[in-house]
């Protein structure tokens, strides 16, 4: 089994004509969105893929094996409901009320201009047909929305946010840059110290040293 551990999210860095030439393997979603599976790839090698918690894999996104070869990763067809709005009695607004009461719902949608898909749920279909919608089974590639911090994670590739950057910022905030004076910025400055007239030499007082301190005895002449 060859290991693969690196993700480089839609083969970003790297040459078509490398991306093109590469081994493919075709996973549907429930793999994809798994850090850690086995796969078989189109050369019949046997891979085991590892990578960073809570990374998902897209269609189109590129993996490196430990030997340094490329896997291009495709999207299988799958079994998903195409929803548009109905043409006779909807209208485009239709279609962001049902995203609206879908994720509601938490559940993964692919957002499209011109409809979504969702895994199959009978309840969420007669729910949509419901809001006059039109619900069609159909076998399609599924790639459901990442959300608002994307989903790469932690990945190798260094996308998306991290838990170790997360804290990175904080140490950074904490420490704050240095005010600078200037003419606006409101704070009252002590008047700048005169400059000497050129050749003239200033005394500078020189601290005496610490007196010991003082020892009481028979002969100290304080009141005890």
């Amino acid at each position: 089994m060859i290991l693969c551990s690196k993700l480089m999210p839609q083969g970003r860095g790297l040459a078509r004509v490398l991306v093109q030439r590469a081994s493919t393997i075709t996973l549907d979603w429930d793999t994809r969105k798994k850090s850690r599976f086995d796969a078989t790839d189109s050369a019949g090698r046997a891979l085991g893929v590892f990578l960073a918690r809570g990374t998902v894999v897209r269609g189109g996104d590129v993996l490196v094996a430990e030997d340094g070869s490329l896997l291009r990763v495709e999207a299988a067809p799958q079994n998903v409901l195409r929803i548009t709005a109905c043409s006779e009695h909807g209208s485009p607004f239709d279609l962001t009320r049902a995203a609206y009461h879908l994720g509601n719902r938490h559940v993964p949608i692919e957002l499209k201009p011109d409809h979504l898909k969702i895994e199959p749920d009978h309840v969420l279909a007669d729910m949509l047909r419901a809001m006059h919608m039109t619900v069609v089974a159909v076998s399609e590639p599924f790639e459901p929305e990442n959300g608002a911090y994307g989903d790469h994670g932690a990945a190798s590739d260094g996308h998306g946010h991290s838990h170790e950057h997360g804290h990175a910022d904080h140490a950074h905030a904490a420490h704050a840059e240095p005010h600078v004076h200037g003419p606006d910025c409101q704070h009252e400055h002590a008047a700048p110290a005169a400059k000497p007239p050129a050749g003239k030499r200033i005394a500078i007082p020189v601290r005496a040293a610490p007196a010991d301190p003082h020892v009481h005895g028979p002969g100290c002449g304080h009141d005890h």
